[in-house]
């Protein structure tokens, strides 16, 4: 039987303003919840004075990073959709007939397969430098400012030996891919970008058989490297690239701009040194021996520049923007 019906009308109305009285002046318990529960993941996501999480309501950040994209591959993240996989593999076309999960369990056997950079939270402070390698870094005094980092993260063949007054002599991490590959000392993890699945066959080789000595040009069939600081990129996380922060300007990013986000993703603050053109607005690097001009190539230099910028208006990076 309905419970109102053993009351009087009157009685009724009594019980629904009782009711309306307490859902008026009652706090909701839900609502207070959820409000002061995203405020504290906000607020407190590392212990930073700045994070790259702190402020999460603006809206054209939030379109673009999504937490939830693995960065590096192990064995569990390294399946892959359909359309990311065919993306992937059209980047750098190769004529090699290769069966990518036995590449994953090859690359796994060899390197650490594990989660990385899973600690993300209000007790942690990574600070990053993301070192490029653009001839502006020559003069600017950088070095102790870069090396005060906990990670320092270089790309491709940017040496430091005789330019540590400017560069640096810390690093944490390298980046390459088998055109660009130098040697590494013991403390510094090699995270290779795959921009083609050969580039990951390569890996294998250089630590085995070292029978690789060739991808679209000649490469290294060896190189110096510890095998258990060897990370590599998720192929996806190149895609996530593309399609959520350059809006799929470009054929596909450019090196450095990838590292960018690879380190907004494991750091808390991320710092940015040798990235843009040198003093007289050319474009070299500045351990070239003669000022070779580099263009863009296949990527959305004018767009990504317009992103890091972007970035950077939303304290998201800082950059420095070297001697002038």
């Amino acid at each position: 039987m309905n419970i109102f019906s053993r009351l009087t009308p009157r009685n009724i109305a009594l019980l629904l303003s009782f009711m309306t009285i307490f859902l008026l002046y009652t706090p909701n318990p839900i609502n207070n919840t959820t409000d002061s529960f995203d405020d504290s993941i906000f607020e407190a996501s590392c212990s930073c004075k700045t994070c790259i999480m702190g402020f999460m309501d603006d809206d054209w950040f939030v379109y673009r990073y999504d937490p939830t994209t693995p960065a590096l591959l192990n064995r569990k993240n390294s399946a892959m959709r359909r359309d990311t996989y065919k993306w992937w593999r059209g980047l750098q076309p190769s004529t090699f007939r290769v069966n990518y999960s036995e590449v994953v369990d090859q690359l796994f056997s060899l390197f650490p397969d594990k989660e990385h950079y899973s600690d993300a939270g209000p007790d942690r402070c990574r600070t990053c430098a993301v070192v490029g390698n653009s001839a502006n870094l020559l003069g600017s005094h950088y070095g102790s400012l870069i090396d005060f980092h906990d990670v320092v993260i270089r790309i491709n063949k940017g040496p430091t030996k005789g330019y540590e007054k400017d560069v640096g002599s810390k690093t944490t991490h390298r980046i390459l891919y088998p055109e660009s590959a130098v040697d590494l000392d013991n403390s510094t993890h090699l995270v290779l970008f795959p921009f083609k699945i050969r580039d990951m066959q390569w890996l294998i080789s250089t630590f085995t058989t070292r029978h690789i000595t060739r991808t679209y040009t000649r490469v290294k069939s060896s190189i110096n490297a510890d095998e258990n600081k060897v990370m590599i990129l998720h192929p996806a996380f190149i895609k996530y690239v593309y399609e959520k922060w350059l809006l799929k300007h470009g054929r596909y990013p450019s090196t450095g701009f990838i590292t960018i986000l690879f380190a907004m993703h494991i750091c808390d603050q991320v710092n940015v040194f040798g990235f843009g053109a040198s003093s007289t607005g050319t474009w070299h690097h500045y351990f070239d021996k003669t000022r070779t001009h580099y263009k863009g190539g296949p990527h959305g230099g004018d767009f990504e520049n317009k992103t890091m910028h972007q970035l950077q208006q939303r304290n998201k990076i800082s950059i420095y923007k070297g001697y002038r």
